[in-house]
Parts: structure tokens; sequence; C-alpha cells
């Protein structure tokens, strides 16, 4: 599979990894929890129902992802009794998975462990509702501390920006003239290439998962590879096959060594050797006269033996089925003995030998 992504620099919704990947949940339940959570502030006043049916959900494919939801604690639903003898259902509705004490918490507006609550969901204190503005923007705020990264993700591998690039920027590189192109020379672009594919190899095994450091590291050598034309899934294939069998234990050090050691050699060396080593094709025969029927004709045959055209060929073909056809209906053979013709035949032959 071939991955093109492009982050789009406004109006977007921010999805937890944990909620994209999650087998347990069906594609109905993700939409939908992405779906409110762009949502306005001011239209989140609505039932969750409401909002599948602005999405268009079935009855029956709303009840399956609203108790996907509900099992794996992104909806918590409770009734309250209100003034007048009647009764209301209050939603508590997140992008992650909420225990029933601070779906509690959430609801008597107390924050609960890092979430505060926000209309009818519950998000990250330092999140902010989008506005109705399109594009949809929010209010600035700063930086989260202790955010919700996954514990074998490395800070900034995530980005949009090849890491190499962001690194350079990051390290105060040499700033754009104004009016140079945003192009990148091809020697920065193999090595970013290189890089990604470098970082996708922990989609392969988790033997070679490689953080951004290491893999700006070996960008340089794996981006050789791309110069003497390798494709980006073919230099995946050959870092990640044939694997030792009692494991890797240093994912730098094994990738690193592989670079250098099953380096490709230079496609002109590799031409000049299949040049030397390959025969010269075959030269067509000449043409000659078929010795077919009709006018004298001219055909390139295939091979030295043949001596009449395609078309000539298949003409006399069929005139010698007909041939044989025709002496069959003109002396037709006999029909063959019945079993009991056989079987007198058989006895008479056995009198006679005895």
């Amino acid at each position: 599979m071939l991955l093109h992504v492009i982050p789009p620099p406004r109006g977007y919704t921010k999805a937890p990894n944990e909620l994209v990947r999650n087998r347990r949940l069906g594609s109905d339940a993700k939409v939908l929890v992405l779906y409110v959570q762009g949502l306005p502030e001011e239209h989140r006043d609505k039932a969750l129902g409401e909002h599948a049916r602005a999405l268009r959900m079935t009855g029956r494919a709303y009840q399956k992802a609203k108790a996907d939801l509900v099992t794996h604690g992104y909806v918590h639903e409770k009734r309250e009794s209100i003034a007048g003898g009647r009764w209301r259902t209050v939603q508590v509705f997140s992008n992650q998975p909420l225990t029933d004490d601070q779906a509690a918490r959430l609801r008597a507006g107390v924050p609960a462990d890092g979430y505060e609550r926000i209309g009818a969901s519950a998000v990250p204190d330092a999140w902010s509702a989008p506005s109705a503005h399109s594009p949809t923007v929010g209010e600035p705020t700063g930086r989260v501390a202790g955010g919700q990264l996954p514990a074998d993700e490395e800070q900034g591998e995530d980005s949009s920006r090849p890491p190499t690039e962001a690194a350079e920027r990051r390290e105060g590189g040499e700033g754009r003239e104004e009016g140079e192109s945003g192009a990148q020379p091809p020697a920065r672009a193999e090595v970013a290439v290189a890089e990604r594919v470098l970082l996708s190899l922990r989609h392969e095994t988790r033997q070679l998962s490689l953080g951004a450091r290491e893999a700006r590291k070996l960008a340089a050598p794996a981006a050789e590879w791309l110069r003497r034309g390798v494709s980006a899934r073919e230099l995946r294939i050959a870092l990640s096959s044939a694997l030792p069998p009692d494991g890797v234990r240093s994912a730098i050090g094994f990738l690193g060594h592989r670079l250098v050691e099953k380096l490709p050699a230079p496609p002109e060396a590799t031409a000049g050797l299949m040049g030397a080593a390959q025969p010269a094709p075959p030269q067509p025969l000449p043409l000659i006269a078929c010795d077919g029927p009709g006018e004298e004709h001219l055909f390139r045959p295939h091979d030295a033996w043949v001596t009449t055209c395609g078309p000539c060929h298949r003409e006399q073909q069929r005139a010698h089925a007909a041939e044989l056809l025709a002496r069959a209906e003109a002396d037709p053979a006999p029909p063959p003995p019945t079993w009991r013709e056989r079987v007198a035949a058989e006895a008479r032959a056995d009198g006679a030998s005895g």
C-alpha cells in the first residue's frame, strides 16, 4: 500500500490513534466520535441520536454504534429528575474512554483527571471548543504538559513535515531566501524519503523500531540505495526481510550494517556487466516465396524449415481434412461387431485351438 497524506492547514479534527486503531469499535462509532468532536459549542446541546440522523445513520446502525461507545467508555448516560416531575437523560461524550467516576465528576462540572466539561462532551483542559466560523478556529491556548502520547512513540515522530527538515528548522539551519522555490533538491528529497522508510520499519516488525534521531543518522546511507535505482518499497523489503533467528539486539546497529554490506552496485557498473554478458539479439530471417497455391507472394518465416505462409498453410490443412472426410464417406468402415458376435468368435477360436 502506498500512503500519501497531506495534512490540512486548518479546519480539521484531531483523532487519537487509540480511537482510530481500536478494532473493537465499528466504523460508525468512530465516525460519530469524530463528527461530534468537531462540532461548534452551540451545537452540542443536541442528543447523540440527532447527530447520528445528521450523518444519515439508520436506527440499527446507530444503536450498535452507541452500544459500542457506551461499552468502551466513550459515552456515559444517566437519567435525572427535574422540576415538574419530569426526567431527562444526561449524556457525557468523550474522545477518550472515561470511567464512571470521571463521567460523574464531569456531569457535576468538576474537572476529572485533566479533563474539563465543555457543553455535552469532555475534552482535555488545554483544548478550546471550535467556533462556527469558517474555517473553524479556537481560542489560543498554552501547551499541554504530559499529553496522551503512546509509550512506544517519541515526541516529534508524528510530525507532518519530514523529520530531517523539521530538525534543520529547529536547529536554526539556513533560512530560505526571499523568492526561493520551496521544492527540495534531489539529494534532500531522497534523504527525506529514506528517513520515512526507516521510520516505517516499525510497522514491519517491532525489532526494527527507530527513533527520529536514529533514523536521521541512517538516512544518508539509505538515500544512497535510492540513488542507485532502488525503490522505497524494495528498500523496505531489503531491510526488514531475513532477520537473524535470535532477533535483533540493536535496530540502529543492525540496519547500519545491512545498509553498508548489502548496498547494490551503481547502475553504470550493472549496465556494463549486463551488456558484456548479454548475447546479440537474433537477426530476422529473409523474405522467401510461399509454396502455397495462388499468386506468388513473399513472407518472412518464423523458422528456417517453414516454406508456407500462415494463410496458405491453414488452407492446405482444411483441404486435407476435407479429403479425408470424403474418403471416409465413399468407403465407409464396417460397423464394429456386437458383443454376441465377439463371444461367438472367441468360442470358435477356442474350439479350433482345442
